[in-house]
Formats: structure tokens, C-alpha cells, sequence
């Protein structure tokens, strides 16, 4: 999804890319008069690639919002249901079950029901693809107001006595596009960095791996986000764990391939979807060693304004 040439080769991928939203609901439009014309159906297709929406209007109306991509995505996209629920009568969110405690308060939404492969136990008049909301509400720049969803059992980070950072770690992504893992023994360097402790906020057991880190608690993603909040810092390939921390407006700084995702922008530091986000990107394709690099010097000034403070 992320590869540069797909991009150039998909006009809406590529005004995305840029932020030019007004271009990419132009595409958006075509193609969902095309769908109409063609009256073709999807339904046999991968969920993740299924559209929904059929371009009816939204306003006082009941909407079902379907979440069919990742996990990573749901969060991403469930900030648009604020602006929907300003114009829906009544908005329930059909949502991949390990979220559900999380997006349970989510402004704008009324309802959240478990995803499964059967019928959704809601009634509705309209239902659309998370992913598709943007287009739906014609957005003009994302909104970035954070933070957007709340941890309930998450307590407030921690004063504590010692200087050391606590800095949780993601280094793999899912399996589906393995450009985006980070190779561990790289990862010791991190480790080298005076005043850092690390914590695994992979899941799994973080015995035998090549690098000194605590395993911390990832058994449910409410339990990951709650140990988030107590970091001072989440650093994380691009999979569902940095959606989550900039989501909850903490501090994460997020490793990307050279062939990033058009979500990511075409450069720069800084992300449109993620305020408390910082961006570091690889060079040339498959070479982690100088973002590795550019990371453990970021994170020794960290640890020397830290100390200063």
C-alpha cells in the first residue's frame, strides 16, 4: 500500500500523499459514479478492500459505520466521527472486538457493537466504511485535536525520583509488509543511550532478544495504552501501537520505510494526523542504520534536556 510507484499510479493515494484532500474527493466522486453506472458489486472481495458507502446523504439520518480496515486505521479514522455525528441522528460504530473498550466514550459516537462475520445488530438507515468518512464529509484539513480517545484505567504518568527515561519500543509490524520491521540487533544501540530504559510494548515475550528491555504489559490494547500513558516516550515502527500513542497525545516518534504509506506525507518531521508525533525516515530502501542512528542521537538530547530540567 505504501510502495512509491503505486502511489504515482493511483491519483488519490498521490493527492493524499500531499494533503491536497479537495483533489482526492474529486477522484473519490468518479469513482463512485463509475461504481454506480457499472452497478458492480464487491462482497466477494477482502473485507479491507470492500466499499460500502453509496454517496446518499448523511444528515438526520442513523449511520453505521463499518471497520473493515486494520486496527491501526480504525483509530486513525474514528476522529471523523465527531463531524458525522454534527450531522448524523444517531451514529454506532461496527468495530474490531479488541477495540472496543478503547472507543467506548469516542465523541461523536453512540454506539459500539463487536465486528464479526455475520449481520450487525444495529438498526440503521445508512452505512459507510470508516475509511470512506473523509469523503463522505467532503474534509478540508484533518482534524488534529488531541487527545481523541481516553484510556479509562490509564493513570497519569508517574512522577518519579530517578532521571532515567522510560521509553516503550515497537519494532515489528504485521507480517503483510515486513519493510516496516526494524531489525533488532540494530535496535541495541538504543540501549547504549545513558539514561534510557527500555520497555517492549511488542507483544510476546521479550526473552532471548538481542537488547536489554522490560516486557510491559500488551496482553489488551486498553492494557497497552494505559502503559503508554506512563511512559515518557513510545517509539514505534508504523503499525497499530503509533496510531494509539498519537491518538492519546503522547509523545511518539515513529520509524518509516523508505516506501512509506501515503498517510506519512512525502517528507518532513512532522504529521498532519498526529501532533505530539515525530516522523524518521529511512534514506534508501531497507537501510535502518542511519534512522537508528538519528534516533539514539534525538533520544540522548532527550535524556540530556531531561536531566536538566
Amino acid at each position: 500500500m505504501g510502495n512509491v510507484a503505486e502511489v504515482l499510479d493511483d491519483p488519490w493515494k498521490a493527492a493524499m500523499q500531499r494533503g491536497d484532500f479537495a483533489a482526492a474527493w474529486r477522484v473519490s466522486d468518479e469513482v463512485l459514479l463509475r461504481r454506480r453506472a457499472s452497478k458492480e458489486t464487491c462482497y466477494h472481495w477482502p473485507r479491507h478492500l470492500q466499499y460500502v458507502w453509496t454517496g446518499a446523504p448523511l444528515a438526520g439520518k442513523r449511520v453505521l459505520v463499518r471497520c473493515y480496515h486494520g486496527l491501526g486505521d480504525t483509530i486513525q479514522f474514528i476522529r471523523f466521527t465527531k463531524p458525522l455525528r454534527a450531522r448524523a441522528r444517531h451514529v454506532a460504530v461496527w468495530v474490531q472486538p479488541a477495540l472496543i473498550e478503547l472507543l467506548a466514550g469516542t465523541p461523536g459516537v453512540d454506539e459500539v457493537l463487536p465486528l464479526h462475520d455475520g449481520v450487525p445488530g444495529a438498526e440503521f438507515d445508512i452505512d459507510i466504511e470508516i475509511m470512506e468518512l473523509p469523503h463522505a464529509l467532503r474534509i478540508a484539513s484533518i482534524p488534529a485535536e488531541v487527545p481523541y480517545l481516553m484510556c479509562p484505567s490509564a493513570r497519569q504518568r508517574r512522577h518519579r525520583s530517578d532521571a532515567c527515561l522510560q521509553v516503550g519500543l515497537v519494532w515489528k509490524g504485521g507480517d503483510w509488509d515486513t519493510r516496516r520491521n526494524v531489525p533488532l540487533p540494530l535496535l541495541q544501540r538504543l540501549s547504549n543511550v545513558s539514561g534510557v530504559r527500555l520497555f517492549s510494548l511488542q507483544p510476546g515475550s521479550t526473552k532471548g532478544l538481542p537488547l536489554p528491555i522490560v516486557q510491559a504489559d500488551c496482553s489488551t490494547i486498553i492494557r497497552t495504552a494505559a502503559n503508554m500513558r506512563e511512559l515518557d516516550l513510545v517509539i514505534s515502527v508504523d503499525t497499530m501501537a503509533t496510531h494509539l500513542a498519537g491518538a492519546l497525545a503522547g509523545p511518539v516518534w515513529t520509524m518509516l520505510h523508505a516506501q512509506c504509506d501515503w498517510r506519512w506525507g512525502r517528507d518532513g518531521a512532522s504529521s498532519v494526523w498526529y501532533p505530539t508525533m515525530r516522523l524518521f525516515r529511512q534514506r534508501r530502501p531497507g537501510d535502518w542504520l542511519p534512522v537508528v542512528e538519528e534516533v539514539c542521537a534525538a533520544l540522548a538530547g532527550l535524556v540530556t534536556d531531561k536531566s536538566r530540567a
